[in-house]
């Protein structure tokens, strides 16, 4: 199973009893937060791309979504994402469970600004009904990323409770 491989990747660092499973799905933002009852923006969504000299992920707020312009800017390529068959032949993880941990040899793992401006994201573990709690130092070393991008658009600068109330 995907989670066991996230799970063996998170005891390297001794997180793997913080890995949150659920008796419900999380495979999608909106399940996610809701299973966690916290806003979509601080769920981690990985999402799997398709590059020429291999496969990428890229880690990204919820409330976030990938820019084709700034994809292309930063990676000189389409955004082309994985077919579900492609991500567990390429990553290692299927669909609704994909995260940046455990995954196949040679994937490069790229984390969004738009995930900055939160304490502590969740990303998925391996599986469409889990979950861990990190801070952007736990994430950026769990998952051995390849650095940060700046990828995406339509996420909100600031985090909900700091935010006026009439925005």
């Amino acid at each position: 199973m995907s989670i066991e491989r996230a799970r063996a990747a998170l005891s390297a660092f001794g997180a793997d009893g913080r890995i949150l499973e659920f008796e419900t799905s999380s495979a999608t933002v909106p399940l996610a937060a809701q299973a966690l009852g916290v806003e979509p923006g601080r769920i981690a969504k990985t999402l799997s791309y398709r590059l020429p000299e291999g496969t990428a992920l890229i880690v990204a707020a919820g409330d976030a979504r990938v820019d084709n312009k700034r994809f292309r800017a930063r990676f000189q390529t389409k955004a082309r994402m994985l077919s579900p068959e492609e991500a567990v032949e390429r990553v290692g993880h299927a669909v609704g469970g994909v995260c940046p941990f455990g995954v196949n040899e040679g994937v490069s793992i790229w984390l969004d600004i738009s995930l900055r401006r939160f304490a502590t994201v969740f990303p998925a573990c391996g599986s469409s009904n889990s979950a861990i709690e990190l801070d952007m130092a736990e994430l950026e070393r769990f998952s051995n990323a390849s650095g940060w991008v700046d990828v995406c658009s339509n996420w909100q600068s600031a985090p909900a409770e700091e935010r006026p109330q009439n925005a």
